[in-house]
C-alpha cells in the first residue's frame, strides 16, 4: 500500500495506545487531603489473604531475558520491567488498593495453568493462552501487536520446545485479542488450510467497524483512558487496571476460517476438544468463552477478570448490556466452573480450583446484577444518573466486600451506573433545564460572571482545595478555564486539582484521565498518533468507508451539488456510487450510477487517497492503474468539502 493509503489507514485502524514514556509535566506531591484519603482507604480494604498473591505467580516457568521488545526498526514496543518500581508500601501518590493490585498485575512471563495449558502474561495488556495440541500449539488471543506476540511465541518455544502453531482463536473483536496474529502464524499457512482461525460469529464486522465512524473522537479519548504520554511511575501511569498498557507495535489481522454461533458448539482442534459459550453483546459485540475439555480449564475471555469492567468505556463505545453480562456469568458459574480445575481470563491471572472458580464467577455475576438491578430500581423511582451513581458508590454490595476482583480497578460503580441509566433512558434526565442547556463555553462565561468574576471563582476554588474538595474545585476551575482560556492561574490550579484526584483514584484508567488532563493543562495537547494497519484497512468494507467519508462532508462549504461519482474497484471486484446532494453525501456499495458526472477506476487505495487523505485529484489520476473521467473540477470541490482526517482535539481547553 502506498504512502497515501498508509496515512489513511491511521484513521481507520483500531487505536493502539500505550504508555510511551513521553515527557510529562512536573508532578506535584500528594496534598495533606490526599494523604489523609489514602490512609482512610487503607483502613477499609479487605484482608489481603493469599489467593491473588499465590495465583498470580503460580506455575511461573520463565520470562524474557531482555525486558525491552523492539520493532524491526529498533523502536521499543514494550518494556516488561516498566512497572518494576511497584514494590514495598504504597507511596502517598497512589491509591493503596491500586498499588496492591499492581504488585500482582506486573508479573510477566510464561506460566503453567493446567496440564497442557499455559499463559504468557505481562507481554501486553492482554494474555496469550497456549494449548498443546497433537501436532502444534493452539493459541487463544495473540496479543495486540505482531512484535509482542512474536516475543511471546519465542518464549513459549524456548521453554516448552519448538512446535508449529496449529490453530488460532480470537475470543472477541477487540484489537488486543487479535492484533498480534501475524507474530504467531503466516497468512499462507491459514490459506493453505494448515492452520485454522476460529472466532465468534460477527467477528470481522465488529473488529473492523467499532472505531471507523467515531475513530477520531475515540482515539483522542483513548489517549486519556490509557495514559498515553504518561510515564509509568508513582506520580504517573499505573497500568490500565486489567493489564499494564498496550504494546505499540504493528496491528495485524487474518480473517477467521471458522466461526462459532451459539453456546454449546464444539470443535476438535488439533486433537483437543473445545466447547464454546457465546457471550456477545457484553464486553464485546462478538465474543466467546472457551471450555478446554480434556484439561478441564475454562477461559472466561474478558467477561470476568481481576477487576470490575466497563459497561461503557471512557474512550467511548456502544453501551453494553449489564443484565446479559450477569446472565452469561451465571451460565458460566453453573455450567462450566464446577467442572473446571482452573478459570483463566484474557487479562490478569487465573483462579485455581473448582470451588474457588465457581465462587469467583458468582461474585462477579452478583456485582453486575447488583449494578443493573439497583440502577434500574432507583431509575424507576425517578433518580437521575448522577444521583444513582453517587448512592451506589456510597453503598457497594456488602456480599462482595472481601472479593478483590469486584473492585473498580478498570470500570467503576459510578461510571457503570450512569452507563446502565443511559442504556435504558439516554442522557436526558427529564429536567427541562437540561433539555436545552447552553454549550460548555457559553455556560462557563455566564457561570463565572454569576459567581462574581474570575477572582471570586479562583477564591472559591482555593477554599475548596484547602478543604480537600477537589471535585468541587475542578468543577469551578474547569468552568473558569473555559470562560478564560488564557487564565494561567486557573489552568495551574485546575491541573493540581485533577492531579490530586488522580492520585486518589482506585481505578487505573480514572487515574490516567485525571493525570492526562493535568498534563495537557501544563504542557498543551500532545500530537496524536494511531496504529497503521494494512490488514485492518483491507478488512473494512467499502460501504463502511463510504459512510465514514460521508461523516466528514461539510455542506456549508461552497461547491457543486446534486451530482454522482461512479467508483470501479477492479482489485476487489467492487463498484460503488457517491451521490452528492445539497446537505448529505450518500454512498452505495455494489452499484454504479447511470449517468455519473465523474468516474473513478482503480485500486481501492485511490479512493482512500482521495476521500481520506485528500490527495489532489490530479495527483491521484497519475497513480498506477487509475483513470478519472468526467468533471474533475466537481470532484476536486467534493474533496475540498470533506473535513481532514482528525488529528486530535482539546478536552480540558475550549
Amino acid at each position: 500500500m502506498n504512502t497515501a493509503s498508509l496515512r489513511a489507514s491511521a484513521a481507520l485502524a483500531l487505536v493502539t495506545i500505550a504508555s510511551t514514556g513521553a515527557a510529562q509535566s512536573t508532578p506535584a506531591p500528594a496534598s495533606e487531603a490526599t494523604r489523609a484519603e489514602q490512609r482512610a482507604v487503607a483502613q477499609t480494604l479487605p484482608p489481603e489473604g493469599t489467593r491473588d498473591a499465590a495465583d498470580s505467580q503460580r506455575g511461573f516457568l520463565a520470562t524474557r531475558k531482555d525486558p525491552v521488545i523492539l520493532a524491526p526498526n529498533g523502536k521499543p514496543v514494550w518494556n516488561l520491567d516498566a512497572y518494576a518500581f511497584v514494590t514495598g508500601p504504597a507511596p502517598e501518590t497512589v491509591n493503596p488498593s491500586l498499588w496492591r493490585h499492581m504488585t500482582h498485575l506486573k508479573r510477566h512471563g510464561l506460566f503453567e495453568v493446567t496440564k497442557n495449558v499455559w499463559q504468557v502474561r505481562g507481554f501486553d495488556v492482554s494474555n496469550m493462552t497456549v494449548i498443546r495440541g497433537n501436532t502444534g500449539w493452539i493459541i487463544i488471543d495473540p496479543l495486540t501487536s505482531v512484535e509482542a506476540a512474536k516475543a511471546a511465541m519465542e518464549l513459549v518455544n524456548a521453554t516448552l520446545g519448538t512446535r508449529p502453531v496449529s490453530a488460532v482463536l480470537y475470543s472477541h473483536s477487540h484489537g488486543d485479542h487479535f492484533g498480534g496474529v501475524r507474530g504467531v502464524v503466516e497468512e499462507a499457512e491459514v490459506k493453505s488450510g494448515r492452520v485454522a482461525v476460529i472466532a465468534p460469529e460477527g467477528f470481522m464486522e465488529e473488529a473492523t467497524s467499532e472505531n471507523v465512524m467515531a475513530g477520531g473522537a475515540m482515539q483522542r479519548r483513548a489517549a486519556y483512558q490509557f495514559g498515553t504520554g504518561l510515564t509509568p511511575g508513582a506520580t504517573g501511569q499505573m497500568g490500565s487496571g486489567i493489564g499494564m498498557g498496550l504494546s505499540v507495535g504493528t496491528l495485524s489481522l487474518i480473517p477467521p476460517t471458522d466461526t462459532i454461533a451459539k453456546t454449546g458448539e464444539t470443535r476438535v482442534v488439533d486433537g483437543v476438544g473445545l466447547e464454546f459459550q457465546i457471550v456477545s453483546g457484553t464486553e464485546a459485540p462478538a465474543e466467546f468463552n472457551v471450555f478446554i475439555q480434556p484439561e478441564k480449564t475454562f477461559l472466561a475471555a474478558e467477561i470476568a477478570t481481576c477487576s470490575l469492567h466497563n459497561i461503557l468505556t471512557p474512550r467511548g463505545a456502544k453501551v453494553r448490556d449489564a443484565r446479559a453480562w450477569a446472565h452469561y456469568l451465571d451460565e458460566a458459574a453453573i455450567r462450566y466452573a464446577p467442572q473446571s480445575d482452573a478459570v483463566v481470563s484474557s487479562h490478569c491471572w487465573p483462579v485455581f480450583g473448582r470451588e474457588a472458580g465457581t465462587a469467583w464467577l458468582s461474585a462477579q455475576r452478583d456485582n453486575y446484577r447488583w449494578l443493573h438491578d439497583q440502577t434500574v430500581r432507583r431509575m424507576n423511582r425517578g433518580e437521575t444518573m448522577a444521583e444513582i451513581a453517587e448512592a451506589l458508590e456510597a453503598a457497594p454490595p456488602p456480599g462482595n466486600s472481601a472479593e478483590w476482583s469486584t473492585r473498580g480497578y478498570y470500570g467503576t460503580i459510578s461510571h457503570n451506573a450512569k452507563a446502565i441509566y443511559q442504556f435504558y433512558l439516554g442522557w436526558y434526565d427529564a429536567v427541562p433545564a437540561n433539555l436545552h442547556a447552553y454549550p460548555p463555553v457559553e455556560r462557563a462565561v455566564k457561570l463565572v460572571e454569576a459567581l462574581g468574576g474570575a477572582d471570586r471563582t479562583l477564591a472559591l476554588a482555593r477554599n475548596a482545595m484547602a478543604a480537600g474538595d477537589y471535585r468541587w474545585s475542578s468543577d469551578l476551575l474547569q468552568n473558569l478555564v473555559f470562560a478564560e482560556p488564557a487564565n494561567a492561574e486557573a489552568k495551574a490550579l485546575l491541573a493540581t486539582s485533577y492531579e490530586q484526584q488522580g492520585y486518589q483514584a482506585e481505578s487505573a484508567i480514572w487515574r490516567n484521565q485525571f493525570l492526562s488532563a493535568a498534563n495537557d493543562l501544563r504542557r498543551g495537547r500532545p500530537e496524536s498518533s494511531a496504529a497503521q494497519s494494512n490488514d485492518m484497512v483491507a478488512a473494512i468494507t467499502t460501504q463502511e468507508l463510504l459512510d465514514s467519508a460521508a461523516t466528514r462532508f461539510a455542506p456549508e462549504k461552497p461547491g457543486p451539488r446534486n451530482f454522482t461519482v461512479a467508483i470501479d474497484i477492479p482489485d476487489r471486484g467492487e463498484t460503488a456510487t457517491l451521490d452528492v446532494g445539497a446537505q448529505v453525501m450518500i454512498g452505495r456499495a455494489g452499484m454504479l450510477p447511470a449517468k455519473p458526472a465523474v468516474t473513478i477506476r482503480g485500486p481501492r487505495r485511490a479512493m482512500l487517497a482521495l476521500f481520506f487523505v485528500k490527495v489532489p485529484v490530479e495527483m491521484v489520476a497519475k497513480m498506477p492503474g487509475v483513470t478519472i473521467e468526467g468533471d474533475l473540477v466537481a470532484l476536486q470541490a467534493l474533496v475540498d468539502n470533506l473535513d481532514p482526517l482528525p488529528h486530535g482535539f482539546d478536552i480540558v481547553m475550549p
